[in-house]
């Protein structure tokens, strides 16, 4: 086929609308952007366990969403972006903002107690529970033999890799709280779908996100002992990775790609960041990556292709 391409208006605050091109397939500049936005998500894994030795994980988790949100904020203005949500759409944000504080509490606290790589795999299981939501809540979203199949491989990788408790593999509570993570990274995107949130710039979705998960991560960070652990310089640089690199930036440059590129193509690169999480850690942390353990990886990475492939 060819390239067909649509042009998208964006609006500005001054002067002439911006214009963007749609294409209908990933090209070869989008294929790097988005193995390189992979890398990335799957680096932070790594940089979250790493910068949990100087920080109290959900306290870490508050500061990211604190300097994100300033970030965003900036963002927005410069950009002209309202920061206003409309009225219709604010029951759909906290929403979104309480399962967003209920995602990185579990996630930052799994790293804490599991491995990089047995976290990855069960965190990245996010399209399993959203495939199956969809399936009965959203028109248009049955699951076809194809995602069926997808489905029922990557479920067999979750099964493989929490059934796994050979040698110094984490433990269970890590494990289940990387599931609970992704259930609830399910849910922001299911009810982004089911409320007027989808309406609304994708700007607004992440800045009610931030600003709703602050105050729950504060106050929740008060139950799991000191702020701070043994902080060093490698410890700050981490936080400041994860406030530009993951939470503001690298959230945007996922809108923008979206934008760009077909949601069915820009989803199938999901499966490469737990691929590229599990290799760093056993690359940067020295993890030990049992048999079972990329058998769960290659479970999962080919069901998450299957069950994005339309």
């Amino acid at each position: 086929a060819g390239n067909v391409r649509q042009e998208l208006t964006l609006p500005g605050r001054h002067g002439p609308s911006a214009t963007m091109v749609r294409k209908s397939h990933i090209d070869l500049i989008g294929a790097l952007a988005l193995t390189g936005f992979a890398l990335n998500f799957g680096l932070n894994q790594v940089v979250v366990k790493v910068s949990n030795g100087g920080f109290q994980p959900v306290f870490m988790a508050a500061l990211r969403s604190i300097g994100a949100g300033v970030i965003l904020l900036m963002w927005m203005r410069a950009r002209g972006i309202s920061l206003h949500l409309p009225r219709a759409s604010m029951m759909g944000g906290v929403l979104a903002g309480v399962l967003f504080a209920g995602e990185f509490i579990l996630l930052f606290n799994a790293l804490d107690l599991t491995t990089v790589s047995r976290s990855s795999i069960l965190f990245y299981s996010m399209p399993i529970w959203l495939a199956l939501a969809a399936h009965f809540l959203l028109p248009g979203e049955r699951l076809s033999g194809k995602r069926l199949l997808g489905l029922g491989l990557a479920m067999a990788g979750v099964a493989v890799a929490v059934a796994d408790r050979s040698g110094a593999q984490g433990n269970l509570w890590g494990d289940l709280m990387s599931l609970l993570a992704a259930m609830c990274w399910a849910g922001i995107a299911l009810c982004v779908r089911v409320t007027p949130l989808s309406e609304v710039p994708a700007e607004q979705q992440l800045l009610w996100q931030l600003l709703i998960s602050t105050p729950i991560l504060l106050v929740v960070a008060l139950f799991f002992g000191p702020f701070l652990r043994d902080l060093q310089p490698i410890h700050v640089a981490g936080l400041i990775y994860q406030i530009l690199a993951i939470a503001s930036f690298g959230f945007l440059a996922w809108f923008w790609l979206m934008k760009i590129y077909p949601a069915s193509g820009v989803a199938s690169f999901s499966f490469l960041s737990p691929v590229f999480a599990v290799l760093l850690g056993w690359l940067i942390l020295g993890e030990d990556i049992s048999l079972s353990i990329w058998l769960a990886l290659a479970l999962v990475a080919s069901g998450l292709m299957l069950i994005n492939r339309r």
